[in-house]
């Protein structure tokens, strides 16, 4: 089964004959999941180490597919669906509510999405960032259920129910009634720590499914190291170690579809870096690419993005001639 557009709608119980402790996934038409059919003598525990990684996620895929919390009733020849993450290319003018809004169902859920990429929701996502959109089950409460035992299941923390309260906007108070469950009750478990492995990824393109869209993940990967590489890109211009800095910043260029602003940033600091080494012709053009970069990235830049200007104040003579010709 794939995702349905959020809100579901017709929920329909996999595998069980009663609404008790069943899950199934929700999301965006993107999103859900990819199919695997259950070999002789594999079980739900080996899937999890190899397409997650850990065997943690055990009850990830017993929830996706209806099933006891240990997968007890998995049979050979069976059809499992394998939830994963999407991903989406932020265009402008998108925001973290807009974006909560279209993948969660909510606006109110752009804390939980920025925060799952590493942002917070009142900074607009960089245009061109590839965010990671969560896989979401639907849990139905059985009898004397608990959402800190949902918390211990699917994070792997009681204490983390707390998120899940967030998440469904229930009480959040911290007492017993915040963590009791209704029979029947109806919650969305957002599954922030899926990751797939390149083993899961290889699958996910061999089941057909559009489960990596988009940019695949891999542009989140290299944007998501882009953002340790940065600051080592700069303390390299800061002290004088010019040619380091021209290694790693066409290194970072090399790795992957950046942000507008992580190439701002990084086209920025190889002209610095040209400039000091007398390479004109490359400084030339690492100028004009931070231009294109930082115009481009300028309705959503963060507030420390360099962005172009030729201020006689604070750019040096060498830089502006590289960029004027003058």
């Amino acid at each position: 089964m794939t995702g349905r557009p959020f809100p579901a709608r017709g929920l329909r119980l996999l595998g069980c004959a009663a609404a008790a402790s069943v899950g199934l996934l929700v999301g965006h038409a993107d999103v859900a999941a990819f199919p695997h059919t259950l070999q002789p003598g594999e079980t739900l525990a080996q899937l999890a180490v190899g397409y997650y990684g850990s065997a943690r996620f055990e009850a990830v895929l017993a929830g996706a597919n209806g099933l006891d919390s240990r997968g007890a009733s998995v049979v050979p020849g069976m059809r499992l669906e394998v939830p994963a993450p999407s991903h989406h290319r932020v265009v402008e003018r998108e925001t973290w509510p807009d974006l909560a809004e279209r993948f969660l169902g909510d606006r109110r859920r752009a804390d939980a999405l920025a925060k799952m990429n590493h942002a917070v929701p009142w900074v607009p996502p960089s245009i061109a960032q590839e965010i990671e959109v969560p896989a979401v089950l639907v849990h139905i409460a059985g009898d004397d259920e608990k959402m800190s035992t949902l918390a211990a299941r699917y994070f792997g923390e009681p204490n983390r129910y707390w998120e899940l309260n967030a998440y469904n906007f229930r009480k959040n108070d911290g007492s017993a009634k915040a963590d009791q469950l209704a029979r029947g009750e109806v919650v969305l478990v957002p599954l922030f720590e899926l990751v797939l492995t390149e083993g899961g990824k290889r699958e996910a393109r061999r089941g057909g499914q559009r489960v990596l869209s988009e940019g695949g993940g891999e542009a989140h990967v290299a944007q998501r190291r882009a953002e340790t590489e940065i600051p080592p890109l700069l303390a390299d211009v800061r002290g004088g170690r010019y040619v380091d800095a021209v290694a790693r910043g066409n290194r970072l260029l090399g790795s992957g579809d950046l942000t507008r602003a992580q190439l701002a940033v990084i086209h920025r600091a190889l002209l610095e870096a040209y400039v000091a080494l007398d390479a004109w012709g490359a400084a030339v053009g690492a100028c004009t690419a931070w231009r294109t970069a930082s115009e481009a990235s300028a309705p959503q830049a963060p507030r420390d993005a360099p962005r172009w200007e030729l201020d006689p104040r604070t750019v040096s003579p060498k830089i502006r001639a590289a960029c004027t010709g003058k």
